[in-house]
């Protein structure tokens, strides 16, 4: 099975311009940018063919290239990072499975793609796969701060008992009281990474973008609306703390878990 990796890239954001270039600095006083760091998460992955970036940005080309990473230049229609996987689907047709690694989720851990990849191999009439984790204490304590500061933190996902997603928000659900932590029924948070088969990638882009992913800002509710199958696949942290770039306040968050990580 051969598996492309994608990091989809855009320097425009509504609430952090030119994301893929800020810096973050390691536990040795080191700086890389977001893309980078992302884009060497990727490459510590394995069983994969082959990691491009896919942006329609010269500024993130050129500085991609400068470390030696290798691009994808793409439309700069494209809405969202799936859209942004379909076309590099169409530029490489020799590869069966695509994974969409965001680029704004450099501790994602290399197990959690594996085990997405693995996923999708075993669920045959998905359209999609994605990595979901049962959320700690902590971890579910900062999702409601950032919705109680009106903040975009992560996104949640509510499955049923086939590990199919149900829905997915940026609000946490189910709805969980301040104080009631998880209980006998997890909150899931859905890691930003997807695992795309070609024909899964193929009837996305025949569907019209629906109003829910647009209220959301959420594309896999794309497949949702329209009756498609998304496997969630759960994994575990292993005691490594996961966490997104959302907005600039998530810089400081990122860099104190890359310390205790210990990575440079």
């Amino acid at each position: 099975m051969s598996v492309l990796i994608v990091i989809p890239a855009r320097y425009a954001s509504s609430r952090f311009p030119a994301k893929p270039l800020a810096p973050l600095t390691g536990v040795t006083g080191l700086k890389k940018t977001l893309i980078q760091r992302s884009w060497e998460a990727a490459k510590l992955v394995s069983n994969v063919d082959k990691v491009v970036v896919a942006t329609d940005d010269d500024r993130i080309r050129g500085h991609v290239e400068d470390f030696g990473g290798e691009v994808v230049m793409t439309s700069s229609e494209h809405r969202n990072g799936t859209e942004r996987c379909a076309e590099v689907a169409d530029k490489f047709p020799d590869f069966k499975v695509f994974v969409n690694f965001q680029g704004d989720a450099p501790l994602t851990p290399p197990w959690f793609i594996t085990a997405l990849i693995e996923g999708l191999d075993l669920s045959p009439d998905a359209a999609m796969a994605t990595p979901v984790l049962r959320t700690r204490p902590e971890t579910l304590a900062k999702f409601q701060d950032d919705r109680r500061n009106d903040r975009v933190g992560g996104t949640t996902v509510v499955v049923d008992n086939d590990s199919h997603a149900i829905y997915f928000s940026k609000e946490v659900l189910p709805h969980t009281p301040i104080g009631f932590g998880n209980g006998g029924l997890p909150v899931f948070h859905h890691v930003g990474a997807y695992a795309y088969r070609r024909d899964g990638l193929k009837n996305y882009m025949s569907f019209e973008e629906t109003e829910l992913e647009k209220r959301e800002g959420l594309e896999q509710l794309r497949f949702i609306v329209n009756r498609q199958l998304v496997r969630c696949v759960e994994v575990e942290d292993r005691g490594q703390e996961f966490w997104e770039l959302n907005n600039p306040e998530d810089v400081d968050r990122i860099e104190h878990i890359l310390k205790v990580q210990g990575i440079e």
